[in-house]
């Protein structure tokens, strides 16, 4: 695990003009609500749960889906590995700006873009597969054609031995996931508001 100190330099003062992350994820959430997939960002014990079967000694790369305001990013660096990277990928601009604005740590990338391009991405950061995908998208709502392409696409960039982890408010998730892995864990955080569906989606 990375000392204090890279994790000290994780945040950074949020500059003057920003709204506070709880106010920047409601405002997220009313600008678009078919792309946030709740009005709340999640429970501490549901990111726990969530990234406990992360085998952090080999992961290389971390990818994250719709990141909002940086709630799992931060826990992630915490756990990453000093020469570790991980890129979060969001369609908002706002949320891109404001994490770029309040994480200050060189193995952190905001890209703003969309998750079906996570291949190019990569590519772009300098890497050809990613250890380990998070999702909080709420596929159930996003646009025709859209849920089954980042699945798609998900599966192509994870390295063997990966897994797409996503933690989502409908079961429906699940049938984005069949057609691509073969070995899919389940769960589920009663605790959050509001519970949430937890998988694990392998590539074996």
């Amino acid at each position: 695990m990375p000392s204090t100190t890279t994790g000290k330099r994780q945040a950074r003062s949020r500059p003057a003009g920003l709204p506070t992350p709880m106010g920047m994820f409601f405002q997220g959430f009313l600008k678009h609500p078919v792309m946030v997939g709740s009005i709340i960002p999640s429970s501490g014990r549901l990111i726990r749960k969530m990234l406990g079967p992360v085998d952090w000694g080999r992961c290389r790369l971390f990818v994250e889906y719709g990141p909002g305001v940086g709630t799992f990013c931060r826990p992630i660096l915490e756990r990453l590995a000093p020469d570790a990277q991980l890129i979060a990928i969001d369609t908002n601009a706002d949320f891109i700006r404001y994490l770029r604005g309040t994480i200050a740590d060189p193995r952190f990338s905001a890209v703003n873009g969309s998750a079906a391009d996570v291949a190019q991405i990569v590519r772009d950061h300098g890497d050809d597969g990613a250890d380990y995908v998070l999702s909080g998208l709420p596929f159930s709502t996003l646009p025709p054609g859209v849920g089954p392409a980042i699945a798609q696409a998900t599966h192509d960039v994870l390295r063997p031995g990966g897994a797409f982890l996503v933690y989502q408010f409908s079961p429906k998730v699940k049938d984005f996931l069949v057609p691509h892995f073969d070995e899919i864990d389940h769960d589920m955080a009663w605790w959050n508001v509001p519970p949430a569906q937890l998988y694990w989606a392998h590539k074996t």
